[in-house]
């Protein structure tokens, strides 16, 4: 199983969710949207599967900063283009095992996918 979690550093989230991986001794890719971006291909799959709003994370600093023209009628091209614009809007992490996707870090969830 090829595992590939992003997100950005420094985020906490993401460091609980590396912490929780390398305690279980799970191999993976770290992809930091800060150092490699992220690609709209990546975003169009992963809000088919997850759906824009689990993808975009409207609880951040960077969302809530946006004018309130840019947070007004969202749908998933508007979401998707906010996200590439700015990677720090998208959930974090997101975690691929290739099977399955999960955003955000809960570690029952990550125990279920993660074996």
């Amino acid at each position: 199983m090829s595992i590939t979690i992003y997100g950005i550093k420094n985020c906490d989230t993401m460091k609980k969710a590396r912490v929780w991986l390398d305690a279980k001794g799970v191999a993976y890719r770290f992809h930091d949207y800060k150092a490699e971006g992220i690609d709209q291909a990546h975003l169009e799959s992963w809000c088919r599967k997850l759906g824009w709003e689990t993808v975009l994370n409207r609880a951040g600093t960077t969302f809530r900063a946006l004018p309130d023209a840019d947070k007004a009628n969202l749908d998933t091209a508007k979401a998707i283009a906010l996200m590439l614009k700015q990677p720090s809007m998208i959930k974090r992490p997101i975690l691929d095992t290739g099977k399955e996707l999960l955003a955000g870090f809960k570690p029952e969830a990550y125990a279920a996918v993660v074996k």
